[in-house]
């Protein structure tokens, strides 16, 4: 919270501590619903209240809008009924479905017993699409045209309803049985002859996406055409509703969050971290850390299978961290560009070979520079045998070698095998690369210093 807000906030506690309602109702009309948001979010539930219900209606509605779901079903809670139904009404219905599906469930049916029938049917609608799917984050707030209608009956359309649409730049038209035919855009329609019809001006190559596509894939789309809104269809081709670009936004911040949590060996939450039990938390990470521990005795098994080699010559054993940790960070830089380029679609699945061919020569170039400056360390400071300082550095490049390229197809293999691809990073590729790390190493210290 910025400066500002925070003397705004300062201002608002002072005025209800003082009971200047009246000038605090002024105060609050003339704020940005934004940061009107944020300092309701900091408040106690009592003042929270008291803000909210001075505030003008169409002013509440916004700023609720802009609270996370949390704390709108808090409001909720607190609020009477009458309240709530108003500010439900007025909300953009994908914004309303995004509440609903988080309320305890007396409570949504309250709401729907005393909807509409129309809505209650939409709303259940709603409710029923797959979690993560393009229908359960579309809306149905856009603008139908039809075909027949001329330009100037479009326009008169639309400033009949534009003010209770989500967008109206972007303009669907529609048949008699709801199915998607065209698309035409507000600056297409205010420079046109008013005269003419839409189904002559329209655009006919729409792209669209299904109501069960998955969130991802319409992310993709997004980012591809850059859209600021989409056509959701069912297997029909009717017009369900639209995606726009603000809740894609929100999709995208909660794929970018998943794919961090899973590579950091965590399972996904969309929980706050500061609101989420500690318990909880510990379940998510308990997983992954058993499975990591317990493929991390490989590596202590192959120790063991080389006691003889260490017990000849112990000074290996204090360069056996060093190698492991430069492994694993080599992988853990390949895997994290290759995750980012599968992600955004810079990788596909027929471009395997030039990234196998891409990280060989980087981790041919990284693995000679890394071994070239090892190797005079060892001699010059660390005053290490030469025989010694060579397997070293020969293991450092075969082991970067190895990190590289098993950070960069293990991902596509992922990916290959429909699994996430973020699922292969961090903590497994190093698991793995520790223990071929070590392989190599005592291989070459076998060979190369004649230990058996």
């Amino acid at each position: 919270m910025n400066e500002r807000m925070k003397i705004q906030e300062r201002d608002i506690i002072r005025l209800i501590d003082e009971k200047k309602l009246a000038e605090l109702k002024g105060y609050l009309s003339e704020m940005n619903p934004v940061d009107l948001a944020d300092i309701i979010d900091d408040l106690d539930n009592k003042n929270s209240l008291i803000v909210i219900r001075l505030l003008p209606k169409e002013l509440g509605v916004e700023v609720f809008s802009y609270f996370d779901v949390d704390k709108q079903k808090e409001i909720a809670t607190m609020i009477s009924d009458s309240e709530l139904k108003y500010i439900l009404d007025q909300l953009y219905f994908d914004d309303m479905i995004d509440l609903l599906e988080e309320m305890p469930a007396e409570l949504v049916a309250d709401i729907l017993k005393n909807a509409p029938y129309s809505q209650r049917k939409l709303i259940n609608e709603f409710l029923k699409y797959p979690e993560d799917s393009a229908g359960s984050i579309m809306t149905i707030e856009y603008v139908d045209l039809k075909e027949e209608m001329t330009v100037e009956d479009a326009i008169d359309h639309i400033r009949d309803i534009g003010m209770t649409k989500e967008t109206v730049y972007t303009c669907y038209v529609t048949n008699a049985s709801a199915k998607l035919v065209g698309i035409v855009s507000l600056r297409k329609l205010v420079t046109e002859d008013t005269s003419k019809r839409i189904g002559d001006i329209m655009q006919t190559d729409i792209i669209t996406v299904n109501t069960h596509d998955d969130q991802e894939e319409v992310a993709e789309v997004f980012k591809k055409y850059d859209f600021l809104a989409i056509p959701v269809v069912d297997k029909e081709y009717r017009l369900t509703g639209i995606i726009t670009v603000d809740d894609i936004m929100d999709v995208i911040e909660e794929e970018a969050t998943e794919d961090f949590q899973k590579m950091a060996a965590m399972e996904p939450t969309d929980d706050d971290y500061l609101d989420t039990p500690v318990l909880k938390l510990a379940k998510h990470r308990i997983t992954w850390l058993l499975i990591l521990m317990i493929s991390g005795t490989f590596t202590g098994a192959i120790i063991r299978g080389y006691e003889d080699v260490l017990s000849k010559m112990t000074v290996l054993s204090m360069f056996i961290p060093m190698l492991m940790d430069t492994g694993g960070n080599a992988g853990s830089q390949s895997s994290t560009l290759i995750i980012r380029g599968l992600a955004v679609g810079d990788i596909q699945m027929k471009d395997i070979f030039k990234v196998l061919r891409k990280e060989t020569m980087i981790a041919i170039l990284v693995g000679i520079a890394l071994s070239f400056v090892n190797f005079l360390r060892l001699i010059l400071i660390e005053r290490i045998d030469s025989k010694i300082a060579l397997v070293v550095s020969i293991t450092l490049v075969f082991t970067v070698l190895m990190a590289k390229l098993v950070g960069g197809m293990l991902p596509i293999f992922a990916k290959k095998l429909k699994l996430d691809p973020a699922i292969m990073a961090g903590p497994l590729i190093t698991t793995l690369v520790d223990a071929g790390s070590l392989m190599i190493y005592f291989k070459f210290s076998t060979i190369l210093l004649g230990l058996r």
